[in-house]
C-alpha cells in the first residue's frame, strides 16, 4: 500500500510559478514510477509528467519547457515545478504512483491539489 498526499497548489497570476509536492508513505521502496496528472473542469484527466525509480523523466508535449518533475528520495517526495503558468493550466493536479509486484500492477492516487491561474 502507498499513500500519496499532494500540496502546494493555490492561486497564482499568469506568468507565475508554483511548486507542487507529492509526499509518499507506505511501501515506497516498491514504487516504479510517480506521475502527475491534471483535470480541468469538464475535461478528462490528462498526463503531465512522470519520473521513474531510475530517474527517467517524461513530459507531455503541452508542458515541455515549462514544467520540471524531480524527486527527493530521502524524503519520499516528488516535486512538480511549474513556471510561466497560463490560465489554461488551471486544474486539479493529482499525483499517481505505480507499483509492479509479482506480475500485478497497482496504481495509487492522491486526493489532488487545486491550481488556479488568473489572467
Amino acid at each position: 500500500q502507498v499513500q500519496l498526499v499532494e500540496s502546494g497548489g493555490g492561486l497564482v497570476q499568469a506568468g507565475g510559478s508554483l511548486r507542487l509536492s507529492c509526499a509518499a508513505s507506505g511501501s515506497t521502496s516498491s514504487i516504479n514510477a510517480v506521475s502527475w496528472y491534471r483535470q480541468a473542469p469538464g475535461k478528462e484527466r490528462e498526463f503531465i509528467a512522470a519520473i521513474s525509480s531510475g530517474g527517467y523523466t517524461n513530459y507531455a508535449d503541452s508542458v515541455k519547457g515549462r514544467i520540471t518533475i524531480s524527486r527527493d528520495n530521502d524524503k519520499n517526495i516528488v516535486y512538480l515545478q511549474m513556471n510561466s503558468l497560463k490560465p489554461e493550466d488551471t486544474a486539479v493536479y493529482y499525483c499517481n504512483a505505480v507499483m509492479a509486484v509479482t506480475g500485478h500492477i497497482y496504481k495509487y492516487w492522491g486526493q489532488g491539489t487545486q491550481v488556479t491561474v488568473s489572467s
